[in-house]
């Protein structure tokens, strides 16, 4: 009999999405393979999020990030991860245009990363797209409410829900793209009263980010969360740790003990072995 341990199951889109009204479902961003490993026993789904062009590539929104970087980081959470369900954003610009285009898209990305769904943002005139996309046996995350590939046209990151007319819009949208066959919806920037109508209207579960604590799921930017990213901090990120900080004081430990000659020390040192001993003769 082996003593092997065996590998956790990879959590599915159909176990994600029978979580309604269940078990809160845990997400968190991953990027990397080492970042994967250390979130992948406590989450039920690693997001690759756009939101690496931010956080990894210091760009000052999501729309330069291209398609190769997403597939590039996509398969390193794949890699690392064991049990959790990877889901990777399709960047902006290419699932926008046609159904086609964003089938061809996502292909790509499944196919050349191993990952379980993708995420695309849009409401009401993203339908279509996702409708083309789970019919043809690619699972969808949907994202409505504040949509970071709109920043442009949006004029900023404003929270959803407060002025005349825009609440029932972004209802209309989670209704849209949960009956065009999405697994899952992510809806982010809303007022609380709205993100707990939605999740109470739709029959598929909501994860939510700047929500509300009714949704079906939490995620959050992990670097966010562990204060790593420090340009600014989003009203709804709760820090779990300080590692920005942590991160700072070991360089600056480090700098001192390299200037002062105080590292390397012998113990960091290849020298060389004792010869044999010789015999007397």
């Amino acid at each position: 009999m082996s003593t092997e341990t065996a590998r956790p199951k990879t959590i599915t889109v159909p176990e994600i999405a029978a979580r309604k009204g269940a078990e809160p479902i845990v997400c968190l961003t991953a990027y990397t393979a080492p970042i994967a490993r250390h979130l992948d026993p406590h989450v039920d789904v690693l997001l690759v999020g756009d939101s690496v062009g931010m956080v990894l590539y210091g760009l000052p929104n999501t729309l330069g990030v291209t398609l190769d970087m997403m597939i590039n980081h996509g398969a390193a959470v794949v890699r690392g991860r064991s049990q959790a369900l990877v889901a990777v954003d399709l960047p902006f610009g290419t699932y926008q245009s046609s159904p086609r285009d964003a089938y061809k898209a996502a292909t790509r990305v499944l196919t050349e990363t191993g990952c379980e769904a993708v995420k695309l943002e849009g409401g009401v005139e993203m339908a279509d797209t996702v409708a083309f996309l789970a019919s043809r046996g690619i699972p969808v995350l949907g994202h409505v409410g504040l949509m970071p590939q709109s920043v442009k046209s949006a004029g900023g990151y404003h929270v959803r829900g407060r002025r005349a007319g825009d609440a029932e819009r972004v209802v209309k949208d989670a209704r849209a793209i949960a009956a065009a066959g999405a697994f899952a919806v992510v809806v982010e920037g809303v007022i609380e009263p709205l993100a707990r109508q939605i999740t109470a209207e739709v029959a598929i579960p909501t994860i939510g980010i700047g929500a509300s604590a009714a949704c079906d799921g939490q995620v959050l930017v992990t670097d966010d969360m562990l204060g790593l990213y420090s340009e600014f901090t989003p009203r709804f990120v709760k820090r779990y740790a300080e590692l920005g900080a942590t991160v700072q004081a070991a360089a600056a430990a480090y700098a001192s003990d390299v200037r002062a000659r105080r590292f390397p020390a012998t113990e960091h040192l290849y020298l060389l072995k004792p010869g044999p001993k010789r015999v007397a003769s």
